[in-house]
């Protein structure tokens, strides 16, 4: 497949798969309060569950489905997501406990795992190098609309319906989508190296999975409790174990010393950073309008679409600078953390056209830095591993996204009341945010190095099996 063979149908097919799994993981934060009254009767814990299982099956999943598209075929792995995506979607529409909708929602994030690292390589591998600020401009976008999709959407359906019509619509969705991919997206050269390596695989997902385990469970277990330690613990020993697995293997999962790479460590840190502030954001905007400024579920949907609008914009104007990511990056990222100190000033008395300029900044930051870091992780490593690059992208913006809301909500813990915690939360985040735009510039020695060039291990691609 010539590798300018993007068409619009295939760029829109596959952004639409992007938009709706990343969608699901705002979505369901506006149903908490539905949830928590509806005949499941759900524990806190048992809520919390619900929508962490989501993230951690999500992020935890990603680098070995990344991977697993590249040798075995990206659009097999994507079509093979949507099913699951569906089938989880099902099962929590249909939940008659807790436990059930719980394990719905985790086996749609395994099928999250296998959409985005796939939609993303297929983009990479079609659009060719001219192309490819474009793509992951319009990538990062649909990234950007399915928080924008998730908030709407579920504010939307907690106005107005139930929790479970949520669920229930993502089968007839992902059933069309899949038919999309179906019709416009052509297979794309795989990887010819050996097996998936099923041992490294669980290791690493294992890994990840604890460690997002203490990262998001901590702020109610306690930072100090054994629980949240053990779980640190067991994810260092197992990412060690990953470690030293794959640099005695002949095919390992991937080889950890491409992150000797000062660019794909910059942008993978990029990438957090920036996550890190805007699930911030997330994290207290729906809070901050619906228990401060006393909107409704469905007006604080709305409400939040200056956090989209710059993500809309800005994209397509940073595709033209891609050349020198090294200004944008820095760019985009300190108005990220400039944004959430403006946000960190509002109270209740706050105009909303003052709150919303402050998004607006936020956003524009996202829109800014975003594609390029995308772009930067993903040709830090040869073209035919483009599946594993997206994989390791995503990873570090989920890690992020669940470090900021954990942060958040620490700080927010040390206060008597949303009001006043607030603040201090975002200057924290905000803080934390400019000093790591200093560590991920100085990373960044000049304009990305591409390493999609043809290797020699790369340059007699095996083509995917036709189904």
């Amino acid at each position: 497949m010539p590798s300018h063979a993007l068409k619009r149908s295939t760029l829109l097919a596959l952004c639409a798969c992007v938009l709706v799994a990343q969608g699901m993981v705002a979505a369901i934060n506006l149903l908490i309060p539905q949830l928590a009254s509806s005949s499941l009767r759900p524990s806190h814990t048992e809520i919390l569950w619900t929508v962490d299982a989501y993230v951690i099956a999500f992020a935890g999943l990603l680098v070995p489905a990344g991977a697993l598209g590249d040798r075995h075929g990206r659009k097999g792995a994507l079509l093979a997501g949507l099913a699951l995506f569906a089938a989880g979607a099902a099962t929590s529409a249909f939940a008659p406990g807790p436990a059930v909708l719980i394990a719905g929602r985790g086996i749609s994030g395994a099928g999250a795992a296998l959409i985005t690292p796939a939609t993303m390589s297929i983009l990479v591998h079609l659009a060719g190098p001219r192309r490819r600020a474009q793509a992951m401009a319009s990538w990062t976008l649909a990234i950007g609309l399915g928080g924008l999709a998730g908030n709407l959407g579920g504010g939307l359906v907690g106005q107005f319906l139930t929790w479970r019509a949520l669920f229930g619509a993502m089968v007839p969705l992902a059933a069309l989508l899949a038919l999309a991919v179906a019709l416009t997206t052509p297979r794309t050269d795989r990887s010819p190296h050996g097996d998936l390596d099923p041992l490294g695989a669980l290791l690493l997902t294992a890994g990840l999975v604890a460690v997002l385990f203490g990262i998001i469970e901590g702020p109610d277990h306690g930072w100090a409790s054994s629980r949240i330690l053990g779980s640190f613990g067991a994810g260092a020993l197992l990412v060690a174990a990953f470690t030293l697995r794959a640099l005695r293997s002949r095919a390992p999962l991937f080889d950890p010393r491409v992150f000797r790479s000062a660019g794909l460590r910059a942008t993978g840190l990029g990438l957090m950073t920036g996550f890190f502030g805007l699930f911030a954001l997330f994290f207290v905007n729906s809070q901050y309008l619906q228990e401060v400024k006393g909107y409704g579920p469905a007006v604080t949907g709305i409400a939040i679409l200056p956090v989209i609008t710059g993500m809309a914009v800005v994209p397509r104007l940073a595709a033209r600078w891609s050349a020198h990511p090294r200004p944008v990056i820095g760019a985009g990222l300190a108005l990220i953390g400039l944004g959430l100190l403006g946000v960190s000033t509002a109270d209740a008395g706050t105009p909303y056209a003052l709150y919303a300029c402050w998004l607006l900044v936020v956003s524009a930051g996202t829109g800014l830095s975003m594609p390029a870091l995308t772009l930067g992780v993903v040709t830090s490593l040869p073209q035919h591993q483009a599946g594993l690059g997206s994989g390791l992208g995503t990873s570090a913006r989920e890690i992020g996204a669940a470090l900021g809301v954990a942060v958040t909500g620490t700080v927010l813990a040390g206060h008597s009341d949303f009001t006043g915690g607030m603040g201090p939360a975002l200057r924290t985040v905000a803080v934390v945010v400019l000093a790591a735009t200093a560590v991920v510039v100085t990373g960044l020695r000049g304009p990305a190095r591409h390493a999609s060039r043809p290797t020699p291990e790369a340059a007699t691609p095996a083509k995917e099996p036709v189904a």
